[in-house]
C-alpha cells in the first residue's frame, strides 16, 4: 500500500487596492475620480503613503516625496492619513477573512496570507472563496481587493500584484514551475532594485536563468540570501501561514516641515512620539526593553542609536527618558535633522503577541 501523498496546500494572497486612498475616496466623494495622494500637504516634507490609481496615472508612487508628487500632479489632491479608520477598516476586513478560514496572517493593515486548504465552509475550491472574499469586500466595504492563489506564499503573493485593481491570478499546481521561470528578477519578492540590478549584471534577467546555478553558486554570489533564491525559483516555499506572527517593534517617526536642530522642539517631538508609541503598546498588551532612536538628516543620511533597558516597559515617561538620554549622546551643533523616530522592541515574550509582523507609524504631528 503506497503511502498518502500530503495534501496540496492552497493559499490566497489578500491585496486591498491604494487601500488608503480608496477609503478616503469611499468616505468623501469628493475625491472621487481624481486624483488623490495620502500622505501629507504639498508643501511638507511628508511622503505619499497611498495614492489613488488616478494619481499614479501621473507616476506618482508610494514612498514618494509629497513635493515632487506634487509636481507631476500640481491639481492632485493631498490629504493626511486616518489611521484610526484605516485600521477599523482593517478590522472589518479581517472579520470577513474569518468566515473562511482561521489560518489569516496580516502582513499589515491592507494585505495579508489566507490558508483555505481545510476552509470553514467545504466550498473547496480556493478560487471560489477568494471570489467569495472578494465580492463580499465590495458589498459590505464599496472596496476592491485583488487576489492571488497558488501553492505556496510566494507564488500567491506576487501573483495578487498581476491584475490589479480588482484582480484574481490563480496559479495551479502545474503552471507554478513554468510562472517562476518567466518572472523577471525584480519581480521577485524579497529581491530588492540593487540586488535586481546586481543580478542583471550578471546576466541573470529571470528565474529561468537563477534556476540554472546550484544552491551552492547562489550562496558563493549572493550570501545567505543565496539559499532562499534557491529556494523559491524551484518552487520551494514551505513557509506556513502563521496566524499569530510575533511583533518585532512598535514605534512612531514625523517628518518636519522644516529642518532644525533645536533641542526644545525635538524633546517636544520626543515626547508626543513616545505617547504614541505607549498608548498603541498599551491596547495591545505589550511591554519592551530595547529603545531605538532614528534619526534623518538633510542630506538624507540616517542614524539609529539603541539602548536595552533591564526591565519591561510601556510608560511614555520612560521611553521618552530613554529616547532623550540617547538623543544627547549626538553632537547636533553642526546637524540639521529632517526627522525623528523612536521605537521600542524586544518584547516580552510571554505577553499576547500581536498580529502584524511590524507596526511603524509615519505621523505628521
Amino acid at each position: 500500500m503506497s503511502p498518502e501523498k500530503p495534501t496540496q496546500r492552497k493559499i490566497i494572497h489578500i491585496d486591498m487596492d491604494a487601500f488608503y486612498a480608496s477609503v478616503e475616496q469611499r468616505d468623501f466623494p469628493e475625491y472621487r475620480g481624481k486624483p488623490l495622494v495620502v500622505g501629507g500637504k504639498t508643501e511638507s516634507r511628508g511622503v505619499v503613503a497611498t495614492a489613488s490609481y488616478e494619481a499614479r496615472e501621473y507616476k506618482i508612487k508610494s514612498a514618494m516625496p509629497c513635493q515632487q508628487a506634487y509636481k507631476l500632479c500640481p491639481q492632485a489632491i493631498f490629504v493626511y492619513p486616518r489611521f484610526d479608520a484605516y485600521k477599523e477598516v482593517s478590522g472589518k476586513i479581517r472579520e470577513i477573512f474569518s468566515r473562511y478560514t482561521d489560518l489569516i496572517e496580516p502582513l499589515s493593515l491592507d494585505e495579508a496570507y489566507l490558508d483555505v486548504t481545510e476552509d470553514k465552509l467545504g466550498i473547496g475550491s480556493a478560487v471560489d472563496i477568494a471570489k467569495a472574499i472578494k465580492k463580499a469586500i465590495k458589498d459590505e466595504l464599496q472596496l476592491t481587493a485583488s487576489a492571488g492563489v497558488s501553492i505556496n506564499k510566494f507564488v500567491a503573493k506576487i501573483a495578487s500584484d498581476m491584475n490589479k485593481p480588482d484582480g484574481l491570478t490563480f496559479i495551479g499546481p502545474s503552471k507554478v514551475n513554468k510562472f517562476i521561470e518567466k518572472l523577471p528578477v525584480e519581480k521577485f519578492h524579497g529581491i530588492g532594485k540593487v540586488t535586481a540590478a546586481r543580478m542583471r549584471s550578471m546576466q541573470l534577467y529571470t528565474g529561468a536563468d537563477l534556476k540554472k546555478l546550484t544552491e551552492e553558486q547562489l550562496v558563493m554570489k549572493f550570501g545567505k540570501s543565496g539559499k532562499y533564491y534557491f529556494k523559491i525559483v524551484n518552487g520551494l516555499d514551505d513557509r506556513a501561514v502563521q496566524p499569530h506572527r510575533e511583533s518585532k517593534s512598535v514605534g512612531a517617526e514625523n517628518t518636519f516641515d522644516q529642518d532644525t536642530h533645536d533641542p526644545e522642539f525635538l524633546h517636544n517631538e520626543l515626547r508626543l512620539l513616545s505617547t504614541t508609541v505607549c498608548k498603541r503598546l498599551e491596547r495591545y498588551g505589550l511591554k519592551g526593553k530595547t529603545v531605538t532612536l532614528k534619526l534623518k538628516f538633510t542630506d538624507f543620511k540616517q542614524i539609529t542609536r539603541s539602548h536595552s533597558l533591564n526591565f519591561y516597559t510601556n510608560s511614555a515617561e520612560e521611553l521618552y527618558q530613554e529616547a532623550i538620554r540617547l538623543l544627547a549622546e549626538i553632537d547636533l551643533s553642526e546637524l540639521m535633522i529632517r526627522l525623528i523616530g523612536v521605537t521600542l522592541s524586544n518584547f516580552d515574550r510571554h505577553q499576547e503577541a500581536l498580529s502584524n509582523t511590524d507596526i511603524q507609524l509615519q505621523l505628521d504631528l
